[in-house]
């Protein structure tokens, strides 16, 4: 998540715009009524190999391929690429994201804000999986300032299909904008001392990784397809990389080397966007034997996003 910073004078249209009855009235109701979204998929080889041949840590350019094997534990956080809902494109919303999950107008802009995974036991490469997806909390930050923020945080059970017990929990957070704040000025959120890093991985994410991660989630968001709409609609310099992405490169490069670590939980936050065609750098350092900290960097220095690792 990134700061923003608004002119006087749009500060106080905006803080006007938002202190509204009518608004606050249709996100509580939004708020109070019912979220579930349950959702099955087939854990396919075959879309697990377009998964690897987009990340730079398995497309066989930094180490001799590796195919997925049916049958074998599917890999740390790659699940990220299955159990998307199946919206028709009438229903999307302007930007192109799906509604579900996402608060009334005017809070159309979204961005992953971070997130959290524990894994209890694998779910299974070509088998049948189900997902069942939970609003936790909704959090309104902001408004008083004229920089409102809506903030979603969705709980994820997936399971073996016909199992009772889970695989993978999982927790997301996605931070909603709303209208009239798409233009302001962005400064870097700025991050404490890091620790010296262990181990590093640099590679760089290009409109050609956007668009097959896109593909592979079945994601139309604007925000990493489209330069004109990223710039003119909401005021970035370039396409976005996914938040998923990046918090599966952070777990991709820990992985890269140390690939027989078993993994038990992983927590990340976005501070700063990740930009496309821009050198990112993942870091780990070792806290314990048992503890990684992650992050990316980008050529200037900025933190996109941080995360922590707990190893079983």
């Amino acid at each position: 998540m990134h700061c923003l910073r608004l002119p006087a004078q749009s500060l106080t249209r905006i803080q006007r715009s938002y202190s509204t009855a009518p608004i606050h009235a249709e996100l509580d109701r939004w708020i109070a009524g019912k979220k579930e979204l349950n959702l099955s998929a087939t854990l396919h080889p075959d879309h697990l190999s377009d998964l690897y041949v987009t990340l730079p840590t398995r497309d066989g350019t930094r180490q001799p391929y590796e195919p997925p094997v049916e049958g074998a534990p599917l890999p740390y956080g790659h699940h990220l690429a299955f159990f998307h809902p199946r919206t028709p494109e009438k229903y999307l919303r302007p930007d192109g994201t799906d509604a579900d999950f996402c608060p009334p107008e005017p809070f159309v802009r979204r961005m992953w804000a971070g997130g959290r995974i524990e894994w209890k036991k694998p779910l299974l490469i070509g088998g049948k999986a189900t997902s069942s997806t939970t609003v936790r909390s909704v959090e309104k930050k902001g408004f008083e300032r004229g920089s409102p923020m809506v903030f979603v945080k969705q709980e994820n059970d997936m399971r073996n299909e016909g199992d009772s017990e889970p695989a993978v929990l999982e927790e997301r957070t996605h931070v909603y904008l709303g209208l009239g704040v798409n233009k302001v000025q962005r400064s870097a959120r700025v991050v404490d001392a890091l620790p010296s890093p262990h181990f590093s991985f640099t590679y760089t994410p290009s409109a050609t990784t956007l668009f097959r991660f896109s593909a592979l989630t079945f994601n139309g968001h604007h925000i990493h397809l489209d330069r004109e709409y990223a710039q003119r609609s909401e005021g970035y310099p370039e396409r976005l990389v996914h938040g998923p992405l990046t918090a599966l490169m952070l777990l991709e490069t820990l992985l890269f080397y140390e690939p027989d670590a078993k993994l038990a939980t992983f927590e990340y936050r976005a501070l700063n966007p990740v930009l496309v065609n821009r050198m990112s750098t993942v870091h780990g350092a070792w806290e314990t034997d048992t503890v990684a900290h992650l992050w990316t960097q980008d050529e200037d220095g900025v933190v996109g996003m941080q995360g922590k690792v707990h190893i079983a």
